[in-house]
């Protein structure tokens, strides 16, 4: 059965700050003084696929059935919101683990080979293999882009306020990431914040497969911090044309977005920015 696309998924829970914690504060020429500080909240997630462990990541708690979800959609487990039955917490068997795991339970149909996506989570969270290898073994997965997107570079231009003005909780910690996905005449449709960058894309990707929104092949991906590879491969196997970031990308992020025909914009700051690949998606 389809699900109706809708700006609000199954699986629902807001990020959380870590709270409050008394601090000493040093300011030249005043003396140190006692004051309150709010922290980003940083916890394990274990991530389950039919009760077996496939990952753990550290992040932010809250919206994580949508981080479980775009983090199967980017390493080609799912495709789409029917594979997905069901994401549920786990019984905890301490107080710390409470809500720290969780179990997707996929529908029949879906084929896992665990053993292949354990070894990729290990690679990709240790020394990986090399570039062009990186390159070639994703695009197996998911096919280099062809569409014919484009995006004003005004827009562009005015996302990063945009994404801004959504960051609740940096706001009050100054310790998140964001990533927000925007439409071609940049309204912003979701953003989601996280110690982890790639969490934050994982989350707003896997809100959109929940949602009903894929293929996002008229969207825009814009993180608040820099470009790497890994977010351009997470943005490819969700169909997204275009990546902004704020700051610079890395040398494989260029080489893997003019590979995979993705436009790659970074350094987007004050009206400018630059463009590494496919730049005939941006009108001047």
């Amino acid at each position: 059965m389809n699900r109706p696309a809708s700006d609000q998924p199954r699986f629902q829970t807001s990020p959380i700050p870590g709270g409050q914690i008394s601090l000493v504060r040093f300011q030249q020429g005043k003396a140190p003084c006692e004051v309150l500080d709010t922290l980003a909240a940083e916890e394990p997630l274990e991530i389950r696929v039919r009760g077996r462990s496939v990952a753990v990541t550290m992040r932010t708690p809250g919206h994580d059935a949508e981080l479980a979800a775009g983090f199967l959609l980017t390493e080609g487990v799912i495709r789409r919101a029917e594979d997905v039955l069901d994401i549920a917490p786990c019984a905890a068997t301490d107080a710390d683990s409470h809500g720290n795991v969780l179990n997707v339970f996929l529908a029949p149909s879906v084929e896992v080979d665990f053993a292949s996506l354990t070894r990729h989570v290990f690679a990709s969270s240790s020394c990986g293999v090399c570039g062009k290898a990186s390159i070639e073994a994703v695009q197996l997965q998911f096919p280099a882009l062809k569409d014919r997107f484009k995006v004003s570079a005004r827009v562009l231009a005015g996302l990063p306020d945009r994404l801004r003005a959504a960051q609740a909780v940096f706001e009050q910690t100054g310790g998140l990431h964001a990533a927000g996905l925007f439409d071609a005449k940049g309204a912003l449709r979701v953003a989601r914040e996280d110690v982890g960058r790639h969490n934050a894309v994982d989350k707003v990707i896997g809100h959109a497969l929940l949602a009903g929104w894929l293929p996002l092949s008229r969207h825009i991906l814009l993180v608040s911090g820099r470009a790497s590879f890994e977010i351009m491969q997470k943005a490819l196997a969700a169909g997204i044309p275009v990546v902004a970031a704020i700051s610079a990308p890395s040398s494989l992020a260029v080489e893997f977005a003019r590979a995979s025909g993705q436009t790659l914009a970074g350094f987007l700051r004050g009206g400018t920015m630059n463009v590494y690949s496919h730049p005939e998606r941006v009108r001047g």
